[in-house]
């Protein structure tokens, strides 16, 4: 009979290989090795606590991640003018880091030039200079540039969001906030190990997608493809970087509406096409793109506005900026159109290796063609250095 050592220890040699793994993965470990479920569940709980792995929601899913052993206590900055929400955050993080509570923005900012923390938890609302232009002035800064910001404020999150995103902050968290979930972010920002880690964009990868693909087929979930319209037109006339910044805040905006349907099951993934997949009950589908749409195009005039463009405001534009239309279409998939891509995907492969049935996992390119999603015109990559956006040539061309 395996003891809770052993099961740490299986745990452990997993995500030195991987790094990362959902929790439905070492439910399936488990079974086949006869480890009892709540042995397992213990076994992650104890690790959590020694704070030797990790865990966060990731579009639907619960993954964990293994972390690194410190060679010096990380430093963090909490922002914040309300004193009791303040210490809340403090005690929040807990004793393993060095942590420094600051309640002005001016103060903030000239202590933070000074003596370069890793982390800033950044309040909006604050004496004397806001939360928006301390982050700024962090990102832009080359001595600064690489100090995570995660943003927890209680203001209007329509415009401060998008606007926080562009100036480089990690994440963003409206207030009221759960404090596990801060806590959990902080722990992975400073010592996850291996690549950078953006929760923006490290949504669920093709191995996941597969999987929720396959679930679709034997159930009566929902599956859909979620796709910024004029992403690539706005990318190429203002730039890449402002293209990521609306991909990085499209993702937020879907991982707040999951993350808010707790009665319904949704998944959430992200194509090398820019694509996002969702699926799911159906009913959570609906109200998770209802609340996308709502989101997003309360946002669009300030996307307009930063990017010069005062159209939406009954204003024409001037010189070469002109209107580009961005947008969210949902594009819903029928079981049948997966069913017949399937098998083509499967005559393929047996052409090329000789392979008898079997799928495992399909590649970016064969989900693009299972999901609709073959004609490129933006294309993602995930790396050690972080995620790259660039604007692709369409196939049909």
């Amino acid at each position: 009979m395996q003891t809770l050592e052993d099961v740490e220890s299986q745990i452990l040699t997993i995500l030195s290989d991987k790094q990362q793994i959902d929790y439905s993965d070492l439910e399936a470990y488990a079974k086949e090795n006869n480890i009892d479920k709540g042995l397992l569940d213990k076994a992650l709980s104890e690790l959590e606590k020694a704070e030797v792995i990790a865990s966060r929601d990731s579009g639907g899913i619960k993954v964990f991640y293994i972390l690194e052993e410190e060679s010096s206590i990380k430093r963090v900055f909490i922002v914040e003018d309300d004193k009791n929400i303040n210490k809340l955050m403090a005690l929040t993080l807990g004793k393993n880091y060095d942590i420094t509570q600051i309640y002005n923005g001016r103060e903030a900012l000239d202590a933070i030039i000074r003596e370069k923390p890793d982390l800033v938890i950044l309040d909006l609302m604050l004496p004397e200079i806001d939360g928006l232009e301390i982050c700024q002035k962090i990102k832009s800064n080359p001595a600064t540039q690489d100090i995570i910001v995660i943003i927890v404020s209680a203001m209007d999150p329509t415009s401060n969001r998008f606007k926080g995103i562009k100036y480089g902050a990690d994440y963003y968290i409206k207030k009221p906030f759960d404090p596990l979930e801060l806590r959990n972010l902080v722990t992975i920002f400073l010592k996850k190990k291996g690549k950078k880690f953006d929760p923006l964009i490290n949504l669920p990868n093709e191995s996941k997608i597969s999987q929720a693909v396959e679930e679709v087929l034997k159930s009566n979930y929902e599956i859909g493809r979620i796709k910024i319209e004029g992403l690539a037109e706005f990318a190429q006339k203002f730039g890449i970087d402002e293209g990521l910044t609306i991909l990085r805040l499209v993702s937020q905006l879907l991982q707040d509406a999951v993350k808010e349907e707790k009665e319904a099951k949704v998944f959430l993934g992200l194509l090398d096409s820019g694509d996002f997949v969702i699926a799911g009950d159906k009913k959570g589908v609906e109200e998770t793109i209802s609340k996308l749409d709502k989101e997003f195009n309360a946002v669009l005039p300030f996307i307009y506005q930063d990017a010069g463009d005062f159209s939406s405001f009954g204003i024409e534009p001037i010189g070469y900026i002109s209107k580009v239309k961005l947008g969210i279409k949902y594009i819903s998939i029928g079981k049948n159109q997966i069913a017949e891509k399937k098998e083509e995907i499967i005559k393929e492969r047996k052409l090329k290796e000789n392979l008898s049935y079997s799928i495992g996992s399909y590649t970016y390119e064969e989900l693009r063609k299972l999901l609709g999603s073959e004609d490129l015109d933006i294309s993602i990559t995930r790396g050690p250095g972080g995620v790259r956006l660039s604007v692709g040539k369409n196939k049909k061309e």
